[in-house]
């Protein structure tokens, strides 16, 4: 059984193997070992995100602890993890269109257990170690930007570094409002929206407002739906590519699921859904 559902993984596989370059066999006597296939490697690094487990524990017969890590690494360098996100977030954006009037950040604090560069000092986890992504979705909470550090980083510190990756999604509209939450009622916060031209609606610290008090709701579906990934709710890896990788990733899976249930609705096709709740 996949560790996603196949109408999510199988498009997800595709467009992830067409992002690939064609590979050239360099080898002189063409006698070494036969190369894994992508597609399976792919499928395990699906595994290792949604179960948290190691790789050693993912493998098998069929592929290796280390060609697991061989071809992840040789993924990162080409950069293809991200091109895979940007390739679901443009397919969303043209069957169903992105909501970018309505922005939303916010910052949401996971284990770290191994250390690495993307971890620090947890301040709700008696200062165990911890990673802090900050989060940007759109206005029905599409993921459409992550930012990793340690745990010990402030949200406003990393507003200016999570609002940059608008430069992906340009042109936006001409009022875009930014939703945030009073972590970020601060007059650095005020001054990195108002140098992008971006208003923002910010709670005001000292001022009790639940969570569902304006727009600012969708992004903590978000980061819930992110925590459903054991890697990233238990992150043991300890280099910043790597975690930027598998974030990617559930940025793209979350993406293709958020689209498989919104072209329910509007779209038929052949191998269809019999209901719009995809897991």
């Amino acid at each position: 059984m996949p560790a996603v559902p196949s109408c999510i993984l199988d498009p997800l596989r595709e467009e992830f193997l067409a992002l690939l370059p064609e590979r050239v066999d360099e080898h002189p006597l063409g006698c070494h070992r036969p190369r894994i296939a992508d597609a399976v490697v792919f499928d395990k690094l699906v595994q290792v995100l949604m179960f948290g487990a190691g790789y050693e524990r993912i493998a098998d017969a069929t592929c290796s602890a280390t060609t697991l890590r061989r071809r992840r690494d040789e993924w990162i360098r080409l950069g293809v993890f991200d091109r895979l996100r940007l390739a679901c977030l443009d397919a969303y954006d043209k069957m169903i269109g992105l909501d970018l009037d309505h922005l939303a950040v916010d910052g949401c604090t996971t284990k770290a257990p191994c250390g690495g560069e993307c971890a620090g000092r947890s301040p709700v986890d008696r200062g165990k170690g911890g990673m802090k992504r900050s989060q940007l979705c759109e206005g029905a909470g599409v993921p459409l930007a992550t930012v990793s550090a340690p745990a010990n980083t402030r949200d406003d510190t990393l507003l200016p570094q999570t609002l940059d990756a608008l430069k992906d999604f340009a042109p936006l509209p001409a009022d875009v409002l930014v939703h945030l939450d009073a972590g970020y009622d601060y007059r650095p916060c005020r001054e990195a929206l108002d140098e992008r031209g971006l208003a923002g609606q910010i709670a005001h610290r000292g001022e009790p407002a639940p969570i569902q008090v304006g727009r600012r709701w969708v992004v903590e579906r978000t980061n819930s739906w992110l925590n459903d990934f054991g890697k990233l709710r238990r992150c043991t890896e300890r280099r910043r590519d790597c975690v930027d990788a598998y974030l990617a990733l559930a940025a793209a899976i979350v993406t293709v699921r958020a689209l498989c249930r919104a072209a329910w609705l509007l779209y038929r096709w052949d191998d269809r859904p019999r209901s719009r709740r995809i897991r």
